[in-house]
């Protein structure tokens, strides 16, 4: 009777087969039931009071157990119900995982999905919130993570079938880089190099040249600066490399003139563009997210909540009202860029036409196309945080770059420490990554089959 009583209150996602539930005890499984959690198995690494949306490998890792689950000859006549605790924040993160699933799977729609957690007599979910210090003023729904799911399939942002889980893992952590593509093949979001490879207080620091090999084998070509220069900017143009500086203050929202260099420069080339801030989450994720407005039409909300999929911790404070300001220009931008674009294309043969068409194109900016840096006045003068320069002074990126080097590694299929991932090779600025599985597509089919 208790079982029955659980299934009631239970949200089904497959008629007799898939249900989630909240309950207060540990169950066990029946000859007709099969209880799961992944409360203490999956778990989001915080900055401050963040607590979720878990992270694409946490995502992919879920899907893969209930696949195998679901396919299971020896549970094939029993229902699977995935259950949480009444944790919050916890059962947030189980909701957003069996709602991505039902997204990504089920051909439901993040509307679907979503009654279906909310059916009965389930209380409310929390809300999501940034990686700042401080009272949170934004909230991200689990809807509004099932949206940026939904968005990412249709557009081909996410294709588990060709997603390589241990190179997630691998490159996510900063000895390794600290590197997440938000678009793969179009966007990469990394921590900012330092004049040289080295640990300073605990955080392993990569010299341009650790980067190279990478960014060469994934066709990235271009790298833009957003925080203050701390690397000669030489050492990525002399590798061949394009090389930008967009300045602007630490923990703050970008001016319009810098919004609009950057989706022009973002327009005109061809490869893959590499973006960093301190630690590449603020600024970085602020300026892809307009991207991804104008050329994808996400809402703020699904661009927030797909980045920080992607690379949690991105978009933070003012940042993320800002997105919410300029969601509607965005997609005018786009609207225009779209027409004008196919207005181009159906008229190549008017050079003329064409000249005026290319003038108003990049209707982002004024100015030359190649200009590579901004004001040196302007940067020189501010700190990362906007004050006048002090040598001790701890920028939010800094924090957020040391509270992310402090994450104790875990193995990829048990969770347990691993004494040969928490060593931190030195080696020379010239030397890359370790060589570990280089091509990020790499199909992992079999796992989802």
């Amino acid at each position: 009777m208790a079982e029955e009583h659980e299934l009631i209150s239970a949200s089904e996602f497959t008629k007799d087969r898939l249900y989630f539930a909240t309950l207060r005890n540990k169950p066990k499984s029946t000859v007709n039931t099969h209880y799961f959690c992944t409360d203490e198995e999956l778990i989001y690494e915080n900055f401050y009071a963040d607590f979720g949306p878990l992270n694409l490998a946490q995502l992919y890792r879920y899907c893969c157990k209930l696949n195998k689950k679901l396919k299971s000859f020896t549970l094939s006549r029993k229902k699977i119900v995935h259950y949480t605790s009444f944790d919050q924040r916890k059962r947030a993160n189980a909701a957003y995982l069996i709602g991505a699933y039902s997204v990504i799977y089920l051909q439901k729609t993040p509307e679907e999905a979503y009654r279906s957690l909310v059916a009965g007599k389930n209380p409310p979910y929390m809300p999501f919130r940034d990686a700042s210090f401080g009272n949170s003023t934004y909230h991200l729904t689990i809807l509004d993570c099932l949206h940026a799911i939904n968005q990412a399939l249709h557009h081909g942002f996410l294709n588990f079938e060709k997603f390589d889980v241990d190179e997630y893992e691998h490159y996510e952590r900063v000895e390794n880089g600290d590197i997440n593509w938000i678009i793969s093949g179009k966007f990469l979001a990394f921590s900012g190099p330092h004049p040289k490879s080295k640990v300073e207080n605990g955080y392993p620091l990569h010299a341009p040249e650790a980067y190279f090999p990478y960014f060469r084998k994934h066709g990235v070509t271009t790298i833009i600066r957003l925080n203050k220069k701390i690397y000669d900017a030489k050492r990525f143009t002399d590798a061949g490399f394009e090389h930008y500086d967009l300045f602007f203050v630490d923990g703050s929202t970008p001016s319009d003139s810098i919004v609009k260099r950057f989706l022009t420069i973002c327009e005109n080339e061809e490869g893959a563009i590499a973006v960093h801030c301190k630690a590449g989450l603020g600024r970085t994720g602020t300026l892809i997210a307009c991207y991804i407005m104008k050329h994808y039409r996400f809402t703020a909300a699904e661009a927030i909540g797909w980045i920080r999929i992607c690379r949690p911790g991105s978009i933070i404070g003012p940042q993320q009202h800002f997105l919410e300001e300029k969601q509607g220009h965005m997609w005018l931008e786009g609207d225009i860029y779209r027409s004008l674009k196919k207005r181009r294309s159906m008229d190549r043969e008017c050079t003329g036409l064409s000249r005026i068409i290319s003038g108003i194109d990049s209707l982002s900016v004024g100015g030359n196309m190649k200009v590579h840096s901004v004001d040196k006045t302007v940067e020189n003068n501010y700190a990362e945080n906007g004050c006048a320069p002090t040598a001790n002074y701890m920028t939010q990126g800094d924090k957020l770059r040391a509270l992310k080097s402090r994450r104790q590694p875990r193995s990829a299929t048990t969770g347990t420490l691993r004494l040969e991932d928490m060593k931190i090779h030195s080696r020379s600025p010239s030397q890359p990554f370790s060589h570990f599985s280089l091509n990020m597509f790499s199909t992992k089919a079999s796992l989802l089959r």
